[in-house]
């Protein structure tokens, strides 16, 4: 069965959990670049596992990509992001800056150029990826339709506090946010905006 031939306006909460959450494990591989997209938490959740990523040795750069300005931040996502891994115990020169996307697709888009300066886009192999665990899936897929076709991913998802595979259908928030998501995921691939695969139940 592929995600195109899912009801997003009838999906069972298996359904919800195995699009969302199935097979986004990390497999432990080093990369050439730990790509961390920005949110209104980001650095609450996702920062300390990019850092922790690249302390390990997984990666030697981080890329901080998202140009939203939340409500209470003096700068775009990717600068706060940036800012807080200094403090953090990671070289300013070991960290790049996506400064001008706006959603998902742009960060992987954005992402491209940056990388392409930094690496150049034929010489890298695998990105690390982070982001919280129910925006993996799309995340992921946005990178398979957007990036060249040779460069890997490894996934490192990270729990935030409402919506992750153990809880998101405990509380309201969780399932809110989780329906919406898979929702968006289906209705993307529809569009053929997003890689039509194999949904994995």
């Amino acid at each position: 069965m592929l995600i195109s031939e899912l009801d997003e306006n009838a999906l069972t909460d298996h359904q919800i959990a195995s699009l969302l959450f199935n097979g986004l494990e990390d497999d432990q591989q080093t990369g050439d670049c730990i790509l961390v997209v920005g949110s209104s938490k980001a650095v609450q959740y996702r920062l300390p596992k990019a850092v922790e990523l690249y302390h390990n040795g997984r990666a030697g750069k981080i890329l901080c990509a998202g140009g939203v300005k939340w409500d209470g931040q003096e700068a775009v996502e990717a600068v706060v992001l940036k800012n807080e891994a200094v403090k953090m115990g990671v070289p300013e020169k070991d960290i790049l800056v996506e400064e001008i996307s706006l959603h998902t697709k742009e960060n992987v888009l954005a992402s491209l150029l940056i990388l392409d300066r930094a690496f150049s886009l034929h010489k890298i192999d695998r990105l690390l990826i982070v982001t919280t665990a129910f925006h993996m899936k799309r995340l992921h897929l946005t990178l398979k339709t957007y990036m060249p076709s040779w460069i890997n991913f490894t996934l490192c998802p990270v729990n935030d506090r409402t919506t992750h595979a153990d809880n998101w259908f405990e509380s309201e928030l969780g399932r809110k946010r989780a329906e919406a998501e898979a929702r968006k995921i289906i209705m993307y691939v529809k569009q053929g905006a997003l890689v039509n695969e194999e949904f994995i139940q």
